[in-house]
């Protein structure tokens, strides 16, 4: 009988704030400032407000980038952790880069069972591998074992199904999918044409106007995205983000 993952884990939020992360008790450092104007559109645009209704599938943000290397993943938790404190909203994180995952390194956390398990196999529902954590509105989809096959896994239809349960069950739950780059992989396109909204990561003074560009051709057919400028000093008074349609 296969061990499933353990429903429960801790992430050591000490560790998160030594490393200037984002967490309920770090204060009001810049890079949670940073985080707090970033999140509010997409939360607007995933629950809709007096200006307009939300958008569909809002509630599934992907975060991606160009290239390796960005900080996707970073600003991944960072967005995660900062919607988590949100009074009435809970956050599943999913690590999505099923070739590369790294969601559950950066939480000081093990490997465990995830997406790809339940696509693989029948018997592995979501309630089963979901990892519940010490912070309270915030859970944890691990991207699971790698498959050669992840490109068609995640184009499926179980994978369809999957993001519709996810997107419908809970009306207060908003998704953060922490996808591959989109130049590197083919599941990251396939991914974000299922998405709401995307982020889209980009390294200031390292990322190539061309790369963005070529990316951006990538995921033309989806019409929520945002730039995310990350590790620029010229933003928030010498902090690490700027924010563009």
């Amino acid at each position: 009988m296969d061990v499933l993952a353990p429903q429960q884990v801790d992430i050591n939020l000490s560790r998160l704030q030594q490393l200037g992360m984002v967490t309920q008790d770090g204060g009001r450092t810049t890079v949670a400032e940073d985080f707090r104007i970033i999140k509010r559109p997409l939360l607007r645009n995933a629950r809709g407000d007096k200006d307009g209704p939300a958008i569909h599938h809002g509630n599934l943000i992907v975060v991606t980038s160009a290239m390796p290397g960005e900080g996707k993943t970073y600003c991944a938790v960072n967005l995660a952790m900062s919607i988590a404190m949100e009074m009435d909203i809970t956050v599943l994180l999913v690590d999505a880069d099923v070739a590369r995952p790294s969601v559950l390194k950066v939480l000081g956390l093990p490997p465990a069972p995830g997406l790809m398990d339940i696509l693989l196999r029948d018997k592995t529902d979501l309630a089963d591998v979901i990892l519940r954590t010490n912070v309270a509105t915030l859970s944890i989809l691990p991207a699971g074992r790698a498959n050669k096959h992840a490109t068609e896994l995640l184009a499926s239809r179980s994978m369809s199904r999957l993001l519709t349960e996810i997107a419908e069950r809970y009306a207060d739950r908003i998704v953060i999918f922490d996808s591959p780059p989109l130049l590197m992989t083919t599941e990251a396109s396939v991914l974000a044409t299922q998405m709401g909204q995307i982020l889209m990561v980009v390294e200031s003074e390292r990322t190539t106007q061309h790369a963005v560009k070529q990316a951006l051709r990538h995921i033309e057919q989806c019409p929520h995205v945002k730039l995310l400028y990350n590790k620029s000093s010229a933003f928030s008074g010498g902090g690490y983000y700027g924010y563009y349609d």
